[in-house]
């Protein structure tokens, strides 16, 4: 069901969950920060409730080390590490997971005090409910991809570091849609553009779940170069896992390879996207942002690669797909047709 909401509530309402999608962003960006440092397996512990302040002794420093010490990541890449280079990495991962606190509060307390006060619109309970629920399940699928790096590989699993992020960007999304939603912003239908859009947001999502499998396997790291891989467009190391198609989720050559060029498709569709409105006479402030940031992101994920992946620079690059991926999120909210009540 879609209400329009006009009233002061339903004002504080959208600004509120505007807010915690700004502090969603701020924590994605954070994220990929914590895992282009290497800093997201620093905390082996997970102590939801009483784990939101950082060692505040030395002793409770060196028990944290010492935590990490039996880590693998220790034990196979990090054996070098003293305390004072282990706090640098902490710092990234504690910062993380108070940032998931922050935003819990941020959203939990106003959703009772809005819940128990009866002043949620009719026909958002559910979808503001169910946002609460997928942060919770954040949090946990957050613990379970870090659990994949403490028993006996120095890393987490790739796939489920895309699950962790794609889960983020889902929440993002709804807090943007249901934000715009209980606000009664403006649509203007435009059903072709739409549908268009949604094909164009699928190709996003793929490229930007192959970004985190090369960010996860650190595929950014080889062939440091544009548009060439080696001696050609298609490097010579791709296949060499068994069975072939295992190569393009694990090789991190063949990964690469997918992501750049997933990458190349999508920007040209996107552009499609732009070209499609700007023929129908429906080009919008949305359409026209996309396609300034298409080029933006093209540029970054350019850029980037020949840095030897800057974490500036990669950051950078995440934070880019996610304000793509807000972009079209507002552009299919505001070209749906509206729904009969």
């Amino acid at each position: 069901m879609n209400i329009t909401a006009t009233n002061n509530t339903s004002l504080v309402i959208s600004n509120w969950l505007f807010a915690v999608a700004a502090l969603v962003f701020s924590m994605i960006i954070i994220g990929a920060i914590t895992r282009l440092t290497e800093s997201g397996l620093s905390m082996v512990e997970w102590r939801p409730l009483i784990g939101a302040l950082p060692p505040m002794s030395e002793e409770e420093w060196q028990r944290v080390f010492d935590l990490y010490k039996q880590s693998p990541e220790y034990q196979k890449k990090n054996f070098w590490m003293d305390i004072e280079a282990f706090k640098n990495i902490f710092f990234w991962e504690w910062l993380h997971r108070f940032m998931g606190r922050l935003i819990g509060l941020a959203y939990g307390l106003p959703f009772f005090i809005f819940l128990f006060a009866k002043k949620i619109p009719q026909g958002f309970k559910l979808p503001l409910t169910g946002l609460l629920i997928l942060g919770g399940l954040q949090g946990l699928m957050g613990w379970y991809m870090v659990q994949s790096g403490l028993v006996d590989r120095p890393s987490v699993s790739h796939y489920r570091l895309a699950a962790h992020l794609a889960l983020a960007l889902l929440i993002l999304c709804l807090l943007v849609w249901q934000g715009m939603a209980v606000r009664g912003v403006q649509r203007r239908p435009a059903p072709a553009l739409h549908t268009h859009g949604w094909a164009a947001l699928g190709f996003l999502i793929l490229t930007i779940f192959w970004g985190a499998y090369t960010a996860g396997l650190d595929a950014g790291l080889v062939y440091n170069e544009f548009p060439n891989m080696g001696a050609g467009l298609v490097p010579s190391d791709m296949w060499h896992l068994s069975p072939a198609w295992v190569n393009v989720f694990e090789n991190i050559v063949a990964v690469q390879f997918t992501h750049r060029w997933l990458a190349i498709f999508t920007a040209i569709f996107m552009l499609g996207l732009w070209s499609h409105g700007a023929y129908r006479k429906q080009l919008s402030w949305p359409l026209n942002i996309l396609a300034v940031l298409v080029f933006l992101q093209v540029g970054l994920g350019i850029a980037t690669l020949l840095s030897g992946v800057s974490i500036h620079l990669a950051a950078t690059h995440q934070g880019g797909a996610v304000l793509l991926l807000i972009t079209m999120t507002v552009l299919l909210y505001k070209t749906k047709t509206q729904s009969k009540s």
